[in-house]
């Protein structure tokens, strides 16, 4: 598999939608698919790699490919900046920029970053702040309220093994830390959950995603979005996903949802039901 070609003046996806909020209510959201640097820990299980660049990029084209991208969306309320790795590492997203991405976002109620735990910690971890800070000046300027920032991780599974031979680099003491400086901080935190990663056998892959769930919850996440692996032979079910959803949903401590990327669209209606709802309804 080779590296996609992009343009470093130009997200390489965008898209618009629903998410249930904390409030109950669906929030209209803009996801913005970064282009940047290669992320540097290189995980078993991810592909996003493809879409990344060898190169640093130059000042100011992360704040660009943010406006092109929201000009092409419908308004939002909340807005996702993904970027294949770590928002908080330097040599994906410049911190030179970070001021200047802090007013294009400025109108959201809700930023959702990515970042590894150790991107989390000593100076990465006051970059997180300032930028956390920047957003709550952003909306006090614009008289609103809200401007709060979430930070997503991938803690991917609680099974030990599995998790050091996915060459994360993190262990779930790691996840439990980054989670609480978040929470210290006054920073929401999500978790990204895999169902079946590499190594792990399909009969374990619910029990090991629901535990992740109980963790990342413990923990002190508000969300826990349920990720079915790409590429492992035989690759999980709907009927897994289905019953990892509902499992999390059951438990009301949060919310939960599936990424419904390439899934049959008659079960993902179901899915996206409970996505919208976080109820379960008949099968």
């Amino acid at each position: 598999m080779s590296k996609a070609i992009l343009d470093p003046a130009r997200a390489y996806a965008a898209l618009h939608e629903l998410e249930l909020d904390a409030a109950g209510m669906l929030a209209p959201t803009a996801v913005v698919f970064l282009t940047n640097r290669q992320c540097p820990f290189t995980c078993v299980m991810c592909d996003l790699w493809v879409n990344t660049l060898d190169e640093r990029l130059p000042a100011g084209a992360i704040p660009q490919q943010i406006r092109t991208a929201l000009a092409s969306l419908p308004a939002a309320r909340q807005i996702k900046l993904y970027n294949a790795g770590s928002f908080f590492d330097p040599q994906a997203i410049p911190p030179d920029d970070d001021e200047e991405i802090g007013r294009v976002v400025a109108g959201f109620d809700r930023v959702i970053v990515e970042a590894h735990p150790a991107f989390l910690r000593g100076p990465y971890g006051d970059r997180c702040l300032a930028f956390r800070d920047m957003l709550r000046r952003g909306r006090a300027l614009a008289q609103r309220g809200g401007g709060r920032l979430e930070v997503a991780i991938g803690l991917e599974t609680v099974n030990s093994d599995v998790l050091e031979r996915l060459n994360k680099w993190m262990t779930v003491d790691d996840f439990h830390d980054a989670v609480a400086f978040l929470r210290t901080h006054d920073i929401d935190a999500r978790a990204f959950i895999l169902l079946q990663p590499p190594y792990m056998c399909p009969e374990d892959a619910v029990e090991w995603a629901c535990r992740s769930i109980d963790v990342a919850f413990d923990a002190g996440c508000g969300v826990c979005s349920i990720i079915p692996t790409r590429g492992v032979t035989p690759p999980p079910t709907l009927d897994m996903l289905e019953a990892v959803i509902e499992y999390g949903i059951r438990l009301g401590r949060g919310r939960v949802f599936a990424d419904l990327w390439n899934a049959d669209e008659t079960r993902a209606t179901r899915l996206r039901l409970m996505n919208q709802t976080q109820r379960i309804p008949r099968p």
